[in-house]
């Protein structure tokens, strides 16, 4: 696979969007669809099976059921587990994300879904906070994200100085010239959002299994679950950061792994400022080395980490524990920032990881030798890794 073919530029109009993102119109749904370039073949046990119920695993498999395909749904850890990416309390989503109109489309597409489904849960999956993305001065990146917004005829706020200090006195704005504004997104509920998405696929007459998957067995067609051989006319990996331990020698060199931490802190009793309803989440440019957070929702805390990509992980062994150093930074930072919350204790911590791609984009793209396989995965690096925390 030569590197440009694991962009989204080769193949994301083709496979990507509906499956993986959840929206986009074709794609996804019609590669798996396909039956490869050998022919129709053997009657084989599954249309498709998906490898990783994590956000990309989930949505695919659902997508594809609704286009009538009968979909295996295996994961090793069950849906959004404590190790997986798509585990946690909370994810961002916006849609600022620089000169890349297509990461754009597909989160305000994915956004619709998101949305429906929490209108349809018993406790809401997507809390409707805004987003506010704020930079101490114009860089290409927030310059990209305004034109991108106007040309694809999206809402969104630019905001000077002096209305951030007057919209949201939270905040020392102190060396900030404006910020984006984005009052549609805002905050999901990660492993409740998931392990709904898996319980209505099921109920849909889908086929989830919490076992261990292994990689493609020569046929290109067949993988072990739990030790035993499932066959299917396409199969997609969609498993984070287990990816390249399937694909060693094909992925090795493509991703990487990198631990990510952040803290909760406890606003002061009986001020509901930092709160979802009084308080946007948000991201800090601050020349690069990004910060950013969510206000406290369902009781949970203040979030706050650093964007900045940590050591490498192993997802399997390590234990989670943010680092004294982490929380220095998180200290210094939240004091800079957020004078109202001087003092506040830290009461929670959560340690996961990135699966970062060797250029940046996210992986969709068919395996080089049997194009039945579809690989999914990775994060983008253009000032986005917030969103996966």
């Amino acid at each position: 696979m030569a590197k440009s073919n694991t962009t989204r530029r080769a193949v994301v109009a083709g496979i990507a969007a509906t499956g993986a993102v959840s929206t986009l119109p074709g794609g996804m749904v019609a590669a798996a669809q396909s039956k490869g370039t050998e022919g129709p073949g053997p009657k084989r046990a599954w249309d498709v099976i998906v490898v990783g119920a994590g956000v990309f695993g989930a949505w695919t498999a659902t997508q594809l059921q609704r286009a009538g395909k009968k979909v295996l749904l295996v994961d090793g850890r069950g849906p959004a587990s404590v190790r997986a990416s798509s585990g946690g309390e909370t994810r961002l989503i916006r849609s600022d994300y620089g000169a890349d109109a297509i990461y754009t489309k597909m989160s305000t597409a994915s956004l619709v879904e998101w949305k429906k489904l929490s209108a349809d849960a018993g406790l809401p999956l997507f809390h409707q906070t805004g987003i506010l993305f704020f930079f101490n001065e114009m860089v290409d990146y927030a310059r990209a994200s305004i034109e991108t917004h106007q040309r694809l005829k999206l809402p969104l706020e630019v905001l000077d100085a002096a209305a951030l200090k007057k919209g949201f006195p939270q905040f020392d704005f102190t060396d900030i010239e404006f910020g984006l504004y984005e009052v549609g997104f805002g905050v999901l509920m990660a492993r409740r959002s998931v392990i709904q998405l898996v319980e209505r696929f099921v109920s849909a007459g889908g086929t989830f299994r919490q076992a261990e998957a292994s990689g493609p067995l020569e046929d290109g067609h067949s993988l072990r679950v739990n030790g035993r051989a499932e066959t299917a006319d396409t199969i997609v990996y969609a498993c984070g950061p287990w990816m390249e331990r399937l694909f060693p020698t094909l992925l090795a060199p493509r991703l990487f792994i990198t631990r990510q931490e952040l803290a909760f802190v406890a606003p002061p009793a009986g001020n509901s400022s930092f709160a979802h309803g009084s308080l946007p989440a948000w991201a800090d440019y601050n020349g690069g080395d990004l910060f950013y957070g969510a206000p406290d929702i369902e009781g949970r805390g203040f979030k706050i980490a650093n964007d900045k990509h940590g050591p490498a992980i192993n997802p399997d062994t390590e234990e989670r524990h943010a680092s004294q150093a982490t929380y220095s930074k998180l200290r210094q930072y939240l004091e800079m920032r957020f004078p109202g919350l001087k003092g506040a204790p830290f009461v929670g911590e959560r340690v996961c990881q990135y699966t970062n791609s060797s250029n940046g984009d996210f992986l969709i793209d068919r395996h080089p030798e049997f194009k039945n396989i579809i690989l999914v995965g990775a994060v983008p690096a253009t000032a986005s890794n917030m969103a996966r925390k």
